[in-house]
């Protein structure tokens, strides 16, 4: 998860003591390193080196002033054969370590970051920063550039995930000292980007038009190197929350999570209610294309002569209407525009018919007691007032039309 961060080689502290023993153990087997594939054991070899320079990072021109090639050679067959060799004895020279360090890399048979990812990091450098409007800008997107670079770290090989984190740190440490040594991030990507990201067996009039997009990627990723090995923040609280149970506290950088991690819940819940939405929209045009399809029907069966067959539709219609389409569950509106209509049938011949229809159905069925009330209704203010006032009994207007409604219809 990278919570832990790794001490520098050569720094104070049990951890570089233990490591310097386990390196201790691996270089006992012995090897031909260089030009070979990259092992742990080779690794190992070289780590003697890299020690070594992170003690002597005030050099001048240090990666850039070439050795000795006699003192090369002879440290290049102790490390071959496996030996330890004593690097503090005055015998071996700076720039002899840090140019025998550069020909590990050279002699590899791909590019430290592999052949695989190479057009992934020529990618990584057109990562631009957008504008307010959403158009893409020439400033670089540093926050997302991280973040690649860190998923892709993760899924180099162990080998070549562990050697260049010690090379970077090494680099990281050195241009801190550019003051002393006049080496700048840029300046050791000069010395480092054909070691590193090159593919081999490619010049640089190859590489013309990309090779300042890998010097650029090379000194990115000195300057950012202390960010660059842990996994992305949103990964380390996957997994926070996966195996520990949210439970340990939190980092500074998980702190910078929670917000992303509160972004991208918004964005699934607000995914999960468009999707409701949708749902919703869909079944209410289903219920609309029923309604025309119905009205349709009705107002052919209602245009038909009157015959037998058109009364037994009718009825049947009737009958089936009153209930909702079979296989289909009620969906609630979510708005309930109208109350009255309980069934298909009376909404469709309010829509197709009108209200003659209903008007017709109403002087038909009328009752006394209906007709006693409708009078009653058109009965004026001043009526309503005196017969209220007369009443020896108090009385609402309520009970006054329901008890004047009834003795009207007895009287009819």
């Amino acid at each position: 998860m990278g919570e832990v961060d790794l001490k520098l080689p050569g720094g104070p502290g049990p951890a570089s003591g233990f490591f310097r023993s386990l390196m201790s153990l691996k270089r006992k087997e012995k090897g031909v390193i260089f030009g070979s594939p990259l092992t742990e054991e080779g690794i190992a070899q070289i780590y003697q080196l890299i020690e070594y320079l992170h003690k002597n990072l005030r050099v001048e021109g240090l990666f850039r002033v070439p050795g000795n090639s006699v003192r090369q050679q002879i440290l290049r067959d102790a490390l071959n054969n496996g030996t330890d060799i004593d690097l503090e004895s005055g015998e071996f020279h700076s720039n002899d370590v840090a140019t025998l360090l550069k020909m590990f890399l050279g002699e590899l048979p791909e590019p430290l970051l592999t052949h695989k990812h190479f057009h992934v990091h020529l990618k990584i450098a057109d990562l631009m920063q957008f504008d307010d409007k959403g158009n893409k800008t020439n400033v670089p997107d540093k926050q997302r550039q991280i973040e690649a670079l860190q998923l892709l770290f993760l899924i180099l090989p162990p080998p070549n995930r562990n050697l260049l984190k010690l090379l970077l740190d090494l680099l990281y440490q050195t241009a801190k000292k550019q003051d002393k040594n006049k080496m700048s991030a840029y300046n050791l990507a000069l010395m480092f980007a054909p070691h590193v990201l090159w593919p081999k067996n490619v010049t640089a009039n190859d590489l013309q038009e990309n090779i300042t997009k890998l010097n650029n990627g090379m000194a990115f990723m000195i300057k950012h190197s202390q960010k660059l090995f842990k996994a992305p923040a949103y990964i380390r609280e996957c997994a926070r929350l996966h195996y520990l149970g949210s439970r340990t506290q939190a980092s500074k950088d998980d702190l910078d999570l929670a917000a992303s991690c509160h972004t991208r819940s918004f964005q699934l819940a607000r995914s999960q209610k468009w999707s409701r939405i949708d749902s919703c929209s869909h079944q209410e045009e289903t219920q609309q294309r029923t309604e025309e399809a119905l009205r349709e029907l009705f107002q052919h069966v209602h245009n038909m002569p009157d015959s037998a067959k058109k009364k037994q539709l009718i009825r049947q219609f009737n009958k089936h209407s009153e209930t909702q389409t079979p296989g289909r569950e009620p969906s609630t509106p979510r708005v309930q525009k109208r109350t009255r209509s309980r069934s298909f049938s009376g909404l469709i011949k309010r829509k197709v018919l009108g209200n003659q229809m209903m008007s017709e159905k109403k002087s038909q069925y009328s009752t006394p007691e209906s007709l006693a009330i409708g009078e009653l209704k058109r009965a004026s203010k001043e009526n309503v007032n005196l017969l209220f006032s007369g009443s020896p009994v108090m009385m609402t207007p309520t009970r006054l039309k329901w008890s004047e409604g009834k003795k009207e219809g007895k009287k009819a």
